[in-house]
């Protein structure tokens, strides 16, 4: 088994909203990612999982639990700590469009890290250093006095890709990072990202909506809902067994290419209105739109829950 990079136990993060009341936008979660492993993160919009990555990589600060990178814990670190933890962590950004500075060039963009960090010596291999990250995600260094309105939805996402890895990271965050590009273009990317993992042994929080595209690239997944882990587990455990009914929901709400298919399973809809995140009431989150809710559902909070082969959900009918 590969050693653990990231943990993280019982992460908050409030916002506070006309300093009265609270926006609990992660609440009390935690997980593990595995060096050279990704941990898919699926939920509606909403529901916290790119805050999970923001305060992860210290963009925003915990409100409580314990972040762990490498075996350290960075959940309260200084200025200079931050500094230097942003040369193992990373993040790339939903919209290939407002991520990137349109005022700097390709270079300026891809060379910002090493510039502030001191990665290069001479201006010479400056630049190496940005060729050599440019034909890594498929441009060329025709591409380096370019600015970003020169170039299309897929190759900007290639420039934030090969932006993250300038760096030399460990770990990378992909908040949204396929979802703003063209079908094709995504599986293009997804390739990608699979084969940089392999060769430089990275490790991925791979945020998306895209069930089909967090299964083909997970080892794990986490299912989010209004700020709560509600399952995790392997990633075949989860998608064809799985516990919780919004992961049911969600995975039934996937389109399939086969009427029969259709008329064979029937779907289970989820109805009712989603419960507001500020100043949540106890209970489940998820009693308002759930089919098979209880009594106790609507009073008190359930706990995570494992069955067999590391499969965890957090739901009433499993303790």
């Amino acid at each position: 088994m590969s050693e653990i990079l990231l943990d993280v136990q019982g992460l908050k993060k409030d916002f506070r909203i006309d300093g009265k009341h609270i926006l609990k936008a992660v609440d009390d979660v935690s997980f593990t990612i595995r060096r050279g492993e990704t941990l898919g993160m699926v939920g509606e919009s909403g529901c916290g999982k790119t805050t999970v990555g923001r305060t992860l990589l210290r963009i925003y600060e915990p409100d409580g639990g314990k972040i762990s990178f490498d075996g350290k814990d960075i959940s309260k670190i200084s200025k200079r700590q931050e500094k230097e933890l942003t040369k193992k962590m990373q993040m790339i950004y939903q919209d290939p469009y407002a991520s990137l500075n349109s005022f700097y060039t390709v270079e300026d963009i891809i060379g910002e890290g090493l510039d502030i960090h001191k990665l290069y010596e001479t201006k010479a291999e400056r630049r190496e250093r940005i060729i050599e990250l440019l034909n890594v995600v498929g441009l060329h260094r025709d591409h380096m006095n370019r600015f970003p309105h020169e170039f299309s939805g897929g190759q900007r996402q290639r420039i934030g890709i090969a932006r993250a890895l300038a760096v030399n990271p460990e770990f990378i965050v992909c908040d949204e990072a396929i979802s703003a590009l063209d079908v094709s273009i995504q599986a293009q990317v997804i390739n990608m990202l699979t084969k940089l993992q392999k060769d430089r042994n990275l490790t991925y929080l791979f945020i998306a909506h895209d069930l089909s595209m967090v299964r083909y690239i997970s080892d794990n997944i986490a299912v989010m809902y209004m700020g709560k882990i509600v399952e995790y587990g392997p990633t075949n455990e989860v998608y064809l067994h799985p516990m919780h009914p919004y992961t049911r929901g969600l995975l039934e709400a996937v389109p399939v290419a086969n009427p029969d298919y259709t008329k064979i399973h029937k779907k289970t809809p989820m109805i009712g209105e989603v419960t507001s995140p500020i100043n949540p009431k106890p209970g489940c989150r998820f009693a308002s739109r759930c089919p098979v809710v209880m009594d106790v559902c609507r009073t008190t909070d359930p706990h995570m829950t494992e069955s067999e082969n590391g499969h965890k959900t957090c739901c009433h009918k499993y303790r």
